[in-house]
C-alpha cells in the first residue's frame, strides 16, 4: 500500500470501480457495521424532522447493509436507496429494501422527485475535484427546500488512502474540515445544522486505525426554495 500521504496514490485509488471493489469484498467479510448511538440519534432526529414538514420521502447515497434504510422504512418513510456496492445492493434487497446499483456522480431519477435525502460516510470517498458536481446532483434530485443529511469523518483537508484496510485497493478518504465542508455545501443551499462529535473507541472508531485526528461531521443543507413564477 502506497503512504497514507502520498496524493498521487490517493488520486489513482479514487476511482469507483475500486471503491466498489473494497466494500464487495468487504459485504462478504464483514456483513454489518454497527451504528454508533450519535448516528443513530441524529437519524432518529431526521425522520421526526421529516414528519414534522410533512415529507414521506427520502433517497439515501450509499446504503451499505441498509441499517439505516430499515428504520426510515419502520418509521413509515417511503425509501429508496443507492450503492456502488452490487453485494451491498444484494444484501440490502434481501432486507426487502427498494435498493439499486447507482452512482452519485450520476443519480438515475428525474429532476426535485425527492423529499428528503440522506447520506452516511459516503461523500468523503468523493475528491475535492469532483465534490461540488456530486452535491449538486444530489441537490437536483432533491425537492426544492428539502433537507439533505451529510455525515462525513473530519481531517485537515487531506486527501488519502486508508492505512488500516486489508482488503485492497484501501479505500480513498477526503478528509475535510470543518470550515471546508461548510463552505462546499454552503455554495448549493443553506446550512441549517452542523454538528460534530468526538471519535470513540471500537466501534465508535473512526477509519485510520488510530493514524488519524478527526471527529464525525453531521450536517443538514437545505436546498433553494422554489423559484417564483
Amino acid at each position: 500500500m502506497a503512504p497514507a500521504g502520498d496524493d498521487s496514490a490517493a488520486q489513482r485509488h479514487s476511482g469507483e470501480d475500486r471503491l466498489a471493489a473494497f466494500y464487495n469484498q468487504r459485504a462478504v467479510l464483514h456483513p454489518e457495521h454497527p451504528l454508533t448511538p450519535q448516528r443513530v440519534r441524529q437519524r432518529a432526529a431526521f425522520i421526526a424532522r421529516l414528519k414534522a414538514e410533512g415529507r414521506h420521502g427520502v433517497l439515501e447515497i450509499g446504503t451499505g447493509p441498509g441499517l439505516d434504510g430499515l428504520s426510515f422504512v419502520q418509521a413509515g418513510i417511503h425509501y429508496t436507496g443507492v450503492d456502488l456496492s452490487e453485494e451491498q445492493v444484494r444484501i440490502a434487497t434481501a432486507k426487502g429494501l427498494n435498493v439499486s446499483v447507482a452512482s452519485a456522480r450520476n443519480l438515475p431519477f428525474a429532476d426535485g422527485v425527492f423529499p428528503a435525502l440522506w447520506t452516511m460516510s459516503t461523500l468523503l470517498h468523493i475528491p475535492n475535484t469532483d465534490i461540488d458536481d456530486v452535491v449538486g446532483e444530489l441537490v437536483r434530485v432533491a425537492a426544492p427546500g428539502a433537507p439533505i443529511a451529510v455525515g462525513l469523518w473530519s481531517g485537515d483537508d487531506e486527501e488519502v488512502l486508508n492505512p488500516e484496510d486489508v482488503i485492497q485497493p484501501p479505500r480513498f478518504f477526503s478528509r475535510r474540515s470543518d470550515p471546508a465542508l461548510q463552505r462546499i455545501f454552503g455554495r448549493h443551499g443553506e446550512v441549517e445544522e452542523f454538528v460534530t462529535w468526538p471519535e470513540g473507541t471500537g466501534a465508535e472508531s473512526g477509519p485510520g486505525a488510530g493514524h488519524w485526528t478527526q471527529h464525525y461531521q453531521f450536517l443538514v443543507l437545505r436546498t433553494p426554495p422554489p423559484q417564483p413564477k
